[in-house]
């Protein structure tokens, strides 16, 4: 991969503890519905990319790792922030060569559009009828979140 295919990022976890910057190749963004992903993500996929470990560099913060066992039965390192814990990265346990980048993370996310999906047998059913759902802005009164904080009623 020639440094040309290259972009350069940078990302920070939910509190800001954590930063870091990578050189990431665009082409290799990509979606995994695997069910170990979903309920790490707290969500219906994850949004990531490989980069190599020498194109990653922590700028501030420590990462808190934890070790799971992934579905091929190999033992998967999952590094996150140790205060707000938002997902930082995942790698094999010994050889550390690759990183799988959480792209949530990453202050240039909107711009990474992903180009490929994996583990598709796992993806929940309902994604194809997203882009036919109501949208709104922000939570409010006519979503079916409502904001936390009810609205103060009108003045007399």
């Amino acid at each position: 991969m020639s440094d040309a295919t290259l972009k350069k990022i940078d990302g920070a976890c939910l509190c800001g503890q954590v930063r870091y910057e990578a050189m990431i190749n665009p082409a290799r963004v990509a979606i995994c519905h695997c069910t170990d992903c979903q309920v790490n993500s707290a969500t219906a996929f994850r949004f990531g990319v490989l980069v190599r470990a020498e194109n990653f560099r922590l700028l501030a913060g420590e990462l808190k790792t934890y070790v799971k066992t992934a579905q091929s039965g190999n033992p998967r390192r999952l590094s996150f922030c140790p205060d707000c814990g938002t997902s930082i990265h995942g790698s094999d346990l010994e050889n550390t060569r690759y990183y799988s980048l959480r792209l949530g993370t990453a202050r240039q996310r909107a711009e990474l559009r992903p180009l490929q999906q994996m583990w598709c047998r796992s993806a929940l059913p309902w994604l194809d009828s997203v882009a036919d759902m109501p949208r709104y802005a922000e939570g409010g009164k006519d979503s079916l979140m409502p904001p936390l904080r009810p609205e103060a009623p009108a003045a007399p």
